[in-house]
């Protein structure tokens, strides 16, 4: 009987009519220095602009955000609103040929550190600015006193990443507590962790 090779070549014929899913997912990079608080997305052939992407809240400068589109276009439009409200915007990028679209410079950046905090008067803050120094991209970073008994919620949220060199603002409670533990997933799932680390008489933590 030939059923067998006759049902082979019915799922060969198949699987040669269903189009291939478009790899046009990628990183967005903000290497501005600014804050992008809205992204669009949208195929070159359409003329609207799709909703903003940004569902977890603003890009910080020196992160990104993976975005996948739900069309199979290669060929997108980009714009990106900052917190000033100017635009920017990358026109006909063949996403598919792409991993990472970058505003801004095309080498991650640390962004600008925040002005410097007055600690003679705030000697009980234990908030801090974390600064990835590890040489390698993180993608999950946890930062709790020393008086809590769980790691709280990832401070990078979902998508995104802290390039080396990046830093972000870590804030906590004042509690009278200026100890804290740091726990950080680096891409390839590597989990380190550091405890008992004195932040109230600093400004920025270097992660190493």
């Amino acid at each position: 009987m030939r059923l067998p090779g006759l049902f082979a070549a019915l799922v060969l014929l198949v699987a040669a009519a269903a189009p291939a899913a478009a790899q046009n997912r990628f990183w967005l990079q903000n290497n501005t220095g600014q804050t992008i608080v809205a992204a669009n997305v949208s195929p070159s052939r359409v003329p609207e602009w799709g909703p903003n992407i940004l569902l977890q809240g603003p890009l910080r400068p020196g992160m990104q955000v993976f975005v996948e589109p739900t069309f199979r276009d290669c060929y997108l439009d980009i714009r990106v609103r900052f917190a000033d409200g100017t635009e920017d915007g990358h026109l006909g990028v063949h996403a598919c040929t792409l991993s990472r679209i970058t505003f801004g410079r095309d080498v991650p950046q640390a962004p600008a550190p925040p002005p410097p905090r007055e600690r003679e008067v705030e000697r009980d803050d234990p908030s801090f600015v974390f600064v990835n120094r590890s040489g390698e991209p993180i993608r999950e970073v946890y930062v709790s006193l020393t008086s809590q008994r769980s790691w709280g919620r990832d401070r990078l949220g979902p998508n995104q990443i802290l390039p080396p060199g990046a830093s972000m603002p870590i804030g906590l409670p004042r509690q009278g507590i200026c100890t804290v533990d740091m726990r950080v997933v680096y891409m390839d799932g590597r989990i380190l962790e550091q405890r008992n680390i004195e932040t109230c008489s600093i400004r920025n933590y270097a992660w190493r």
